[in-house]
């Protein structure tokens, strides 16, 4: 068991060290930073000054791996835009993005896997039928359409919910959160459901096409045979056989929350990384996209680990035919 998290934890700081070099390579050749910092107007010694400070005469390996020890350190530079420490940036605005995340994976994953196993079990009725017919909104809809009628309806028509920021916000010292305020609270409703939508209808639908496969296992027939309640059999053996496969595609799909949140934050104007990432590319603030590229496949690499070790952790069936394969 040591041996494969070690295995596993080992491809993820390959991977981890890929994506900073794709981050080195966007910031040290897409735009010139002497030129955004200082502009055209600046004296040779000024440029000759600044491309010294920033280490621009460095061969590229010392530029890489000083890129790399400032990162593991949170340290990505100054923005162009507003000359401001890119770390205290994303210090500022990660908050609102993580809260909002969080929000979307409880909505994706409740909601999906409740209605997945409500319309594997009741497959036949209309209410189940309904809720799939209902699903194919979240698929075929685009983020922003679904974030506009959202907004149409609710903050616009019926007037329940606001329509764009994030509301009121307690500052705790180390984190800014809407969830202690009621206007904070009705805020992530909203773009809450709306970046939450398409990952739902893929749990659910994941849910009840494995949920329909393991009930018509042999093991599910043996436990009816045996007098079983319905309960029992549904969410003491199917479930969990369920969950080992939804677990590996939602742990990508709540991944991807993150990342996708651009056009949800873009949508309802919420400060979060994702605006911010719009606005660097706007502007060509290089530091600040890079940065959000490298704290997104962060998370992603992450949460594929978290993911795989719950994945062995679940199925002990995995674990064994790993052991077996490395010989422990």
């Amino acid at each position: 068991m040591l041996l494969i998290i070690l295995r596993r934890l080992g491809q993820s700081f390959l991977v981890l060290f890929l994506v900073a070099f794709v981050s080195f390579m966007i910031f040290r050749y897409v735009g010139n930073p002497v030129d955004n910092l200082l502009g055209q107007e600046a004296t040779n010694d000024r440029r000759d000054a600044l491309i010294e400070a920033l280490g621009l005469n460095d061969p590229l390996h010392v530029q890489y791996l000083s890129f790399v020890g400032r990162a593991l350190q949170f340290d990505f530079g100054i923005s162009y835009r507003t000359a401001q420490p890119v770390a205290d940036m994303i210090i500022q605005r990660l908050p609102a993005t993580l809260e909002l995340a969080l929000v979307s994976a409880i909505f994706a994953m409740f909601v999906g896997v409740v209605a997945g196993v409500y319309t594997a079990i009741n497959r036949r009725g209309f209410i189940a039928n309904s809720i799939l017919s209902s699903s194919l909104i979240g698929v075929s809809l685009p983020t922003f359409l679904i974030g506009v009628l959202l907004i149409w309806v609710f903050s616009v028509e019926l007037k329940w919910l606001p329509s764009f920021g994030r509301g009121d916000v307690v500052d705790l010292g180390f984190w800014t959160t809407g969830f202690l305020t009621v206007s904070g609270l009705k805020s992530l409703i909203l773009p809450g459901i709306t970046l939450g939508l398409y990952q739902m209808t893929l749990i659910m639908r994941l849910t009840r096409a494995e949920m329909l496969e393991v009930l018509r296992q042999d093991y599910i027939k043996f436990a009816r045979a045996r007098g079983l309640q319905d309960r029992t059999v549904y969410f003491g053996h199917a479930l969990k056989n369920t969950l080992v496969p939804v677990i590996t595609i939602a742990g990508l799909q709540l991944g991807s929350i993150v990342a996708f949140a651009i056009i949800t934050e873009t949508v309802f104007q919420w400060p979060g990384v994702g605006l911010m990432f719009i606005n660097a590319v706007y502007f060509v603030d290089i530091p600040v996209m890079s940065a959000y590229l490298l704290l997104v496949g962060t998370l992603f690499v992450l949460i594929n680990l978290i993911v795989d070790l719950l994945y062995l952790v679940i199925d002990p069936r995995l674990r064994d035919g790993q052991l077996k394969r490395t010989g422990g």
